[in-house]
């Protein structure tokens, strides 16, 4: 009885947070929405749209994040040479951006005035700007959530065992062979986890979209726009708690794929 009260007197605070800052908000916002909000998501072409788009962005961002942010973490974790430290410092870099700031980065880099623009006009052929479209907002999500799940992959990389890899290639295994039989299973919880994060960043993310995405219809922007611009609360609850939950279902899946590994 005793340790019973110990445990709830030690948990109670958690408890407290959890009910007043996730629970009770997440409620309001799921009544908030009321029916006309709900029905509103699934009879305007646009909402729907957007929220699928924002999921699709978000799955491409997080494929694309895998297989740059695995490749690097291997070399990192498995590689020492004179500079790897100057090199994790500036690939964690932008962990100290906000979303707003990568956006411009972007724009600097693939807007009207950018770099991009102005090598392709001095090579004579047409200004090429992709800053405000997919393929400039991916850019921007990659370049955003690369940090977050290197240093992860890097973790579980430096884990692995190599003895291991050194049975494979004893056996005969070709390098690609150990990659795919020893390195990616070995691998394969903190991939999920870290995809679960991407992916929920990535869905998430206003200050990169908000940046870039002009021509694009994201969610966390036609949230924006629905709750300071057109006042209309009930659409914009209803299109936040859709995208909590899309978004919960995408981390818990992914938590049972890597064995309760996923945040």
């Amino acid at each position: 009885m005793h340790d019973r009260l110990r445990a709830g007197l030690l948990i109670a605070p958690a408890l407290a947070v959890f009910l007043a800052f996730f629970l009770i908000p997440l409620g309001y916002l799921a009544v908030a929405g009321g029916a006309g909000g709900y029905s509103a998501i699934l009879t305007e072409p646009r909402f729907l749209r957007s929220l699928i788009s924002t999921l699709l962005v978000a799955a491409a961002t997080t494929a694309i994040t895998l297989f740059i942010a695995t490749i690097m973490g291997l070399f990192l974790a498995r590689v020492r040479f004179r500079g790897r430290s100057t090199l994790l410092a500036l690939l964690t870099l932008p962990l100290a951006f906000p979303g707003v700031v990568v956006g411009y980065l972007v724009i600097m880099l693939a807007g009207r005035q950018g770099l991009v623009a102005e090598v392709s006009m001095a090579l004579g052929g047409d200004r090429i700007v992709f800053a405000y479209s997919l393929a400039g907002l991916l850019l921007g999500y990659v370049y955003f959530s690369i940090p977050r799940t290197l240093l992860t992959l890097m973790a579980a990389a430096e884990k692995l065992d190599p003895r291991l890899e050194e049975a494979a290639r004893s056996l005969g295994a070709s390098p690609f062979g150990v990659l795919r039989d020893v390195l990616l299973p070995g691998m394969a919880p903190a991939m999920a986890a870290a995809g679960a994060i991407c992916f929920a960043t990535a869905t998430g993310a206003f200050g990169t979209a908000f940046a870039l995405a002009s021509r694009i219809d994201v969610l966390p922007m036609v949230i924006y726009t629905q709750f300071t611009l057109q006042a209309n609360l009930a659409v914009a609850a209803a299109l936040s708690f859709s995208l909590g939950i899309a978004t919960w279902a995408v981390l818990a899946l992914a938590r049972g794929a890597s064995g309760g590994a996923a945040a």
